[in-house]
């Protein structure tokens, strides 16, 4: 599993980039690759998404600095921005993973296994795509998936300023609250420490030895 450390990055130059990563997977040109970033204030709204689920206009949430994206994954709207810990897995699906569904199980559980590592006891919901903690959602999960081969992922609020989900109705949930790791422990985490722990509950849930890559090595 290759692992690539974006640092903080624009949106659409991610968006751009996974499009580029997955057709080499496709084509099995590189690993399964998974990407790690931090966006700059964005909002997107996925294939299934209702526009009365966006609180405020595009043109009002760009005069707010927030930019917004109509984008090709499942789930409803979203919001990514700094504090955020959002991972692209480009993973094949198919090779031992026994399809869609099995692959965001392993996501989630991977995601539960690391905010063990910081104490924060977390779960799934049954019919729910997700990990919640303390009653309230701390991670959204919303994937597409291409000849078998998946892009888009999951967003762990870190130190997220969890204010700009009042501009939306996240994922679509009226009855969802949203939290973050800072919120529950009281405290800013540090951010490559859940970098470390993201990486390696993802390859003990997915059974693969994670390889840093540069950008450069995979392009």
């Amino acid at each position: 599993m290759n692992v690539i450390d974006l640092g903080q990055k624009d949106y659409k130059e991610v968006w751009d980039l996974q499009k580029e990563i997955h057709k080499k997977r496709v084509e099995n040109k590189i690993d399964n690759t998974l990407l790690l970033v931090e966006h700059m204030p964005v909002m997107t709204m996925g294939k299934s998404g209702k526009a009365g689920n966006l609180l405020f206009t595009p043109d009002a949430l760009k005069a707010k600095g927030i930019s917004y994206y109509e984008i090709e994954r499942g789930g409803d709207v979203t919001y990514h921005g700094p504090g955020q810990l959002v991972g692209y897995p480009i993973f094949n699906v198919k090779q031992g993973l026994a399809g869609i569904r099995p692959f965001v199980n392993k996501m989630e559980d991977a995601i539960i296994r690391s905010l063990a590592d910081f104490d924060i006891r977390a779960e799934k919901k049954e019919k729910m795509i997700g990990v919640w903690a303390c009653g309230k959602k701390i991670c959204s999960i919303g994937i597409a998936v291409k000849r078998w081969v998946s892009f888009h992922g999951f967003a762990l609020n870190v130190n997220t300023n969890l204010e700009h989900f009042n501009l939306i109705i996240p994922c679509g949930l009226k009855n969802v609250t949203m939290t973050s790791m800072q919120e529950i422990l009281r405290k800013k985490i540090e951010f490559n420490d859940v970098k470390k722990s993201i990486i390696e509950s993802f390859s003990f849930i997915f059974q693969a030895d994670a390889k840093g890559k540069c950008l450069d090595e995979i392009i």
